[in-house]
């Protein structure tokens, strides 16, 4: 999994007004309340690389 892969699922899956997963209705047509699942496992994988990064383990 290559890192710039979280960034356009975070680039493309924002809150739309009404409180929806713009990307999810984009995409796939539905109505997915924000954050949905793409979000919440980029956001993670992230976390976890920046955390192996600052323990020195790498990405």
């Amino acid at each position: 999994m290559r890192g710039d892969q979280e960034q356009t699922i975070l680039a493309v899956h924002v809150r739309r007004l009404d409180g929806t997963c713009a990307g999810c209705r984009a995409w796939w047509a539905r109505l997915t309340p924000y954050p949905c699942w793409q979000v919440e496992w980029a956001t993670s994988r992230q976390a976890r690389s920046l955390t192996a990064a600052l323990l020195g383990g790498g990405a």
